[in-house]
């Protein structure tokens, strides 16, 4: 078992404690390539998968994961193309739901899970929600918008902003570059410290950030628009955290509300940017225990016919 406990000094308890709270570092093979996981709590239990997004890793879900594992079997996957799983010739939404499943399943995860995917992973745990709704308990998704197609927005654009491979001479250098996509007014500075070194590997010639530029091909056309055509075939419980400050606006909101059937809430996270957990941690699991603790005492809508 692993912890994190090299935090910043002037960072909370609350962020001590939680880094503090041993992990394991799990493989699956999946399609033949590594998927490589992180796990909190003990087998048995009922499980929650954490999905990070597009050029982000496991690490990116460690501190709000980590309070789950007095209750839950937790969790968060590198997918493909991430972190320290293997890479592959070509990815796809579908293919990345493969990989949801199959860690929900090595996991050792006590009936069906709950899945908690963040922007290009909101979209994933969207397509695993249509794909195998009689499977999950439920899926939130965090700040991931889902429009109509638009060209002026697309993957080629998306893989521009996330900038060329390259290649640093020491971690000091690649650090004063980390930036996320997209840029936002706040973040925590101790939060971005711990990610930042999570999100290094080495590499010939010196460091590089732990993700497979290709992981963008996954797109054709608008990658917002990719996991449109699945809303309307999921059948379990789906909340939408809508970031006041993120991607999705009340317009976009209240599109997808329409696309699922007006039978599943759209929750907006007060003062959040689009990465809320780098910015609003708190209130992030304040969200999340209170849809938690709703389906567990609560019978869900359905969308009528």
């Amino acid at each position: 078992m692993t912890t994190d406990t090299a935090t910043t000094p002037d960072a909370p308890s609350w962020y001590h404690s939680a880094l503090a709270i041993p992990f394991s570092d799990e493989t699956v093979r999946v399609n033949d390539c590594p998927i490589h996981y992180l796990a909190w709590g003990e087998r048995g239990r009922r499980g929650i998968v954490f999905v990070h997004g597009g050029g982000a890793h496991a690490h990116w879900w460690t501190h709000i994961a980590a309070s789950y594992a007095g209750r839950y079997r937790v969790a968060a996957l590198d997918m493909s193309g991430h972190g320290d799983s293997g890479r592959r010739e070509s990815y796809s939404l579908e293919g990345w739901t493969d990989e949801v499943m199959a860690v929900a399943a090595d996991a050792g995860m006590s009936g069906k899970p709950v899945v908690v995917g963040h922007s290009m992973g909101g979209f994933v745990a969207i397509v695993t929600a249509a794909l195998h709704s009689d499977s999950l308990a439920g899926v939130i998704v965090c700040d991931s918008p889902v429009t109509e197609p638009d060209p002026e927005i697309d993957a080629a654009r998306v893989g521009e902003a996330f900038g060329q491979p390259r290649i640093y001479a020491n971690p000091k250098e690649a650090l004063a570059r980390f930036r996320t996509v997209p840029p936002q007014a706040h973040y925590l500075d101790y939060v971005m410290e711990t990610l930042g070194r999570r999100s290094l590997g080495k590499v010939e010639g010196g460091w590089s950030w732990k993700f497979d530029h290709k992981v963008f091909g996954a797109f054709e056309g608008n990658p917002r628009a990719i996991a449109r055509p699945y809303l309307a075939h999921v059948h379990c419980r789906l909340a939408l955290l809508r970031s006041e400050c993120g991607l999705v606006t009340e317009d976009i909101g209240a599109y997808m509300y329409e696309l699922l059937g007006r039978v599943n809430p759209v929750i907006e996270i007060p003062q959040a940017g689009h990465h809320l957990m780098l910015d609003q941690p708190l209130l992030l699991i304040t969200a999340l225990n209170t849809l938690l603790a709703d389906w567990d005492h609560s019978e869900p809508r359905r969308r009528s016919v």
